[in-house]
């Protein structure tokens, strides 16, 4: 029964406490199952403690981003109507299950083209302005866009020789 205490007590320490512990509070017990469990609260508090460093991410080598999400009107002005690249842009919805499916298709369709197509996702339900603006009554619909000006568009799903046929159509192949 002391051991039950004594652990549930170690256990509920906190880093702080654990810090202000003298060194020779794990020698003074002389069970071998309460040192072990200082050990093991002391490790969890160093681990709690903000000294402790998170191990870095692992190094990694991603290209630019095959697609983006559109984050106001501005930002679709800059990064769409205003691209030397034609944009496919997605008008999907969170609640939508056929947004997706499609979302990453059309992302794998344009990843074979490397970079000479970009990729805009735009939910109509954080920018409903420029769902009316495009004149989306349904998602998903997909409106490719060069230059500014609406070159082609589709509404609903698409297996995946459509999409790549809709994207090569784009680009002009």
């Amino acid at each position: 029964m002391a051991h039950r205490l004594l652990v549930r007590r170690i256990w509920s320490l906190s880093a702080k406490d654990i810090r202000c512990l003298p060194a020779s509070s794990a020698a003074a017990s002389s069970s071998s199952f309460a040192t072990s469990s200082l050990q093991t609260a002391a490790t969890r508090a160093s681990f709690l403690s903000p000294s402790y460093a998170l191990p870095r991410a692992l190094p990694h080598t991603s290209c630019r981003g095959v697609s983006f999400n559109v984050q106001d009107h501005e930002d679709f002005t800059d990064r769409v109507i205003k691209s030397e690249l034609p944009v496919l842009v997605d008008f999907h919805a969170q609640w939508c299950g056929p947004c997706k499916i499609l979302g990453p298709r059309l992302e794998k369709a344009i990843a074979k083209h490397k970079g000479r197509v970009a990729m805009a996702k735009v939910d109509i339900d954080d920018h409903t302005d420029l769902a009316i603006e495009y004149g989306v009554s349904a998602v998903p619909t997909v409106i490719a866009i060069r230059g500014g000006d609406v070159v082609d568009h589709f509404v609903g799903i698409k297996d995946d020789d459509e999409l790549d046929s809709f994207v090569g159509k784009v680009l002009g192949q």
